[in-house]
């Protein structure tokens, strides 16, 4: 069965909504509050899956559920829906779309990292960022005063832990300064470096390596929502759910596996540059090996908000735990040309009254 992420009202009988200022489920329409979502998460580290033998053996039905994965026409976000919602508004385009019919069995989600970022304070950091923006156009910034609603997303994301451990072989260099006479002979100076060979072994153990499995939102914006607060996961509870929207990973395991890895090397590498010492060093090989891979789904909060300047979608997305905004923005390049005029006017004005001095 497809999980239902609709909670009734005890009261009234409408949905409760997770609410990320108190952490409880909450009802619009009576106010009616069950004080038991949002507590504060302190038990064991949440289960991990070991990659190899899920890779080889496949999950068992306890990792895995069906999911009911709605796909968007417009920007092709995948979206999952419970079973009484038939149609809905993509988050990431907001094109009104009709929910499909078919499941899918996906991993589930281990963990979850519950909204903390309200929606009016999310507008409000919105608004802040775009005032903020240099030669922005006006209409942009009547878009923030009038207080468009923002939809609260969760996406997907995987982790990974490893032990690792790198051979490598390259030369460690030491610069000097030396004086030297030159054909005319005047006294002159030059930087030298001297390598010497350097190899050794460093290993490292990685905890929480993030991965994103959103198909959807860019790299940039990922990197400008970072960081997470990975601390305060807490285990998966579709009650976190409730009133929001989830993306469905478009990245697997095993792409994001690559990655991860890909991540840990190039965090050896700077291990490998500090084992080597010296002012300078000159990686030439290096055999890197990672053990007791394991990994996790877990969905993260984001506010999103999507406009339109003269025809054009633009898209911001906000932390839904630490309030962080990133995302892309128009420029006015009436603002811009009249900046540059500006600067214009002022440098000639003051080649003028250089002259006159």
């Amino acid at each position: 069965m497809v999980e239902d992420q609709r909670f009734p009202c005890p009261s009234c009988g409408a949905d409760l909504t997770f609410d990320p200022g108190s952490g409880d489920l909450v009802c619009g329409f009576c106010g009616h509050r069950e004080a038991t979502a949002g507590a504060a998460y302190a038990g064991p580290a949440l289960r991990e899956i070991d990659f190899a033998r899920a890779m080889a053996d496949g999950l068992g039905g306890a990792d895995t559920a069906e999911t009911r994965v709605s796909h968007c026409p417009n920007c092709g976000a995948d979206i999952t829906l419970s079973p009484q919602i038939h149609a809905t508004v993509c988050p990431f385009c907001a094109t009104p779309f009709v929910g499909d019919t078919g499941v899918e069995r996906r991993i589930k989600p281990q963990g979850v990292l519950p909204f903390r970022v309200t929606e009016a304070e999310a507008r409000k950091a919105l608004t802040d960022w775009l005032h903020g923006l240099w030669f922005a156009p006006n209409a942009l910034r009547r878009f923030a005063r009038k207080g468009r609603a923002m939809t609260g997303v969760y996406l997907p994301f995987w982790t990974f832990d490893a032990r690792t451990r790198a051979r490598y072989r390259g030369a460690r260099g030491h610069v000097e300064t030396r004086s030297y006479t030159d054909g005319e002979g005047r006294r002159r100076t030059r930087t030298v470096t001297s390598w010497f060979p350097a190899s050794g072994e460093v290993s490292r153990v990685f905890d929480d390596i993030l991965v994103s499995g959103s198909g959807t939102l860019p790299d940039a914006d990922h990197a400008g929502l970072a960081p997470w607060d990975l601390a305060a996961l807490a285990p998966y509870s579709p009650s976190y759910i409730a009133g929001f929207q989830a993306e469905a990973y478009a990245v697997g395991p095993e792409p994001a596996r690559d990655t991860a890895m890909a991540m840990m090397e190039r965090a050896i590498h700077a291990n490998i540059r500090r084992d080597i010492g010296g002012d300078r060093q000159r990686i030439d090989h290096v055999a890197f090996q990672a053990r007791d891979v394991t990994f996790k789904h877990v969905l993260l909060p984001v506010w999103l908000a999507v406009y339109t300047f003269r025809g054009r979608m633009f898209r911001v997305a906000l932390n839904g735990q630490t309030g962080r905004v990133t995302g892309e923005r128009p420029y006015s390049w009436i603002k811009i040309g009249l900046a540059a005029l500006l600067a214009l006017i002022v440098a000639g004005i003051a080649y003028y009254t250089g002259q006159q001095s």
